[in-house]
């Protein structure tokens, strides 16, 4: 359901909000110094350095560093304040942030890192960390694979010496990572070493000899098959990503940099970009909805940007496009962690609000473009209006969400080398958390019912960590998370009248073409303008795939398959008219 990459159980659920009481508060200590915390990501943990200093004129200003991803970088910090025993600083080239109260008895700032829409807790403690062993002769950057059940899963290990210690970091794109993880005990002892990946989590344990590592892995799941003989090789860098369809200036359009306010939703106005054609209007329109999780304007992804692609097709055929930064991310404003996909909903029906004031917009041929989760908020968004002129759904669900992330969950495990009866087993587990999530009364009672199920045991079979109970028990009883949960997409299609175009990949494991097709066809059995569309060897991205798995996205060059520019564009075309 999410455009995002999903990594096994934690993946499946993305969206990590976890809140902190506030402490007790006294007299804080002088904010100058550097301070160090550590961020719980779930799948690994990032080690932070602040540094601060005063001007002479009172002022606070520093860096940031994440010592895991990129040690010796320094981040400049924004908006400064340590007033009334409160902390707070943005860190705009990351587009996050922190605030936190002086807690006496933890010694500590304590509060929320913010970033992308999420809120995970942090302390910031006086001075600097403890720097990581030191390990000669692992410098540079190996790469190999985790071989589980007749998968193979790629990795890259990135290891660096400085600062009196040795940084070694991850990526697995087959599980969804592709932003470096800390690696987790690294150790040698003479040609043996060994290190932890925590994603997965799985041990390797081999020997060193040149620039190859030869070993196997040690799967810590319930059930797991024994590691297979594995070689990790020192390699060169791999060169930049090439994305050969991402529109560069100058453009055979006018684009223009936008801003509206949501007058249902506090504090939330949200920016964006309208590309409009270079001739006189007034145009059809098209708003763009991405799909979940935090999203820029151009649903930016492993540096692919789909929604920039796809504005820049349409614009060229004579059809204006909003496309805006969720809210609280990138330059719009709002909190995205508290937010449903109905909170969603009300930011596109300001955006749609917007186009009626723009006298090159044609009023009654504004439609909706939805990627996956994004083609739910379109048709919410369109139910009961009656200026909304088409709803194009991207991948959009149309089963219910409980059996669509059930169907995700064992995709996704298959790709990964799962067992059947590993899958089996998660999937019971899930079943049982899901449903009586659903029937819980509020969040607290879903918490209470959530951690009952969520047993130590329960942990181990799910192939996650037991100090993560409380983590996974967060994400999957967000108010977000239950209000999909709760969601039955054919409530909201019964009331959709208006022309419905669907498209889904035949190798999509996010949202399954077949299934879902005919439930979109089902919902829509009243409306007499309805095409779907099984486009073959496309993946949840609609790009062309080889298998589909999520690890494919990074390295496939093209964004968007052109027969999905041209099935939407035609489409469109039939259904509006340039006045």
């Amino acid at each position: 359901m999410s455009a995002r990459p999903m990594a096994g159980f934690a993946g499946l659920l993305f969206i990590l909000t976890s809140m902190v009481a506030g402490p007790a508060q006294s007299a804080a200590p002088d904010a100058v110094g550097d301070w160090h915390g550590i961020l719980d990501l779930g799948p690994g943990e990032l080690t932070l350095i602040v540094s601060m200093r005063r001007d002479t004129e009172g002022r606070l200003s520093g860096e940031l560093e994440s010592v895991d991803q990129a040690p010796g970088r320094k981040i400049p910090i924004a908006d400064v304040s340590a007033d009334g025993g409160v902390l707070r600083f943005d860190v705009p080239l990351v587009d996050g942030g922190f605030a936190g109260s002086w807690s006496d008895p933890a010694g500590a700032w304590v509060g929320e890192w913010s970033q992308g829409g999420r809120n995970l807790p942090l302390s910031l403690r006086a001075g600097l960390p403890e720097a990581p062993a030191l390990i000669d002769g692992l410098d540079g950057t190996w790469t190999g694979s985790i071989d589980r059940g007749g998968a193979t899963n790629r990795l890259t290990l990135r290891i660096e010496t400085k600062d009196g210690g040795t940084h070694a970091r991850f990526e697995a794109p087959d599980y969804g990572v592709i932003t470096a993880l800390p690696i987790e005990q690294l150790t040698r002892d003479g040609d043996r070493v060994s290190f932890t990946i925590p994603v997965v989590p799985a041990t390797f344990a081999g020997t060193l000899s040149s620039d190859t590592l030869t070993g196997s892995w040690t799967f810590r799941q319930q059930g797991s098959s024994p590691g297979t003989l594995t070689r990790i090789k020192r390699t060169a860098e791999p060169d930049a990503r090439h994305r050969p369809q991402t529109p560069k200036p100058p453009f055979p359009y006018r684009a223009e940099e936008v801003s509206f306010t949501n007058s249902s939703a506090t504090d939330v106005r949200l920016a964006g970009t309208l590309t409009l054609p270079m001739e006189d209007g007034p145009f059809p329109a098209a708003v763009l909805i991405s799909g979940s999780g935090p999203q820029d304007r151009d649903e930016t992804l492993f540096d692919h940007k789909p929604f920039a692609v796809l504005a820049h097709d349409l614009t060229q055929r004579g059809i204006a496009v909003l496309r805006f930064d969720d809210r609280g991310v990138g330059t719009s404003t709002g909190d995205f962690a508290s937010a449903t996909t109905a909170d969603f909903a009300t930011d596109v029906r300001a955006a749609i609000d917007y186009l009626h004031t723009r006298p090159e917009i044609s009023a009654e041929h504004i439609g909706l473009i939805g990627h996956s989760e994004g083609a739910l908020t379109g048709a919410i968004a369109a139910d009961g209006r009656d200026d909304v002129a088409f709803l194009v759904m991207l991948a959009g669900p149309g089963t219910a969400m409980m059996e669509l992330l059930l169907s995700q969950q064992r995709l996704i495990g298959l790709s990964v080398g799962k067992t059947e009866m590993q899958i089996a087993a998660e999937q019971e587990i899930m079943r049982s958390v899901f449903a009586a999530i659903a029937a819980a009364s509020d969040e607290a009672a879903a918490k209470v019912a959530a951690a009952n199920l969520l047993t130590p045991e329960a942990i181990l079979t799910l192939g996650v960590e037991p100090d993560q109970q409380a983590m996974i028990v967060n994400q999957v009883t967000s108010d977000w998370f239950r209000y999909l949960l709760a969601f039955k997409p054919a409530d909201v299609l019964r009331h959709i009248d208006i022309p419905v175009l669907a498209l889904n990949g035949s190798l999509d494991r996010q949202v399954p073409a077949d299934a879902n097709l005919a439930a979109i066809e089902a919902g829509l059995r009243h409306n007499d303008d309805v095409t779907t569309v099984k486009l073959d060897g496309l993946n949840h991205l609609f790009q062309t795939a080889e298998t589909g798995a999520l690890g494919e996205y990074v390295d496939i060059e093209e964004t968007v398959a052109p027969i999905v520019l041209e099935q939407v564009g035609n489409w469109i075309e039939k259904r509006v008219t340039r006045p």
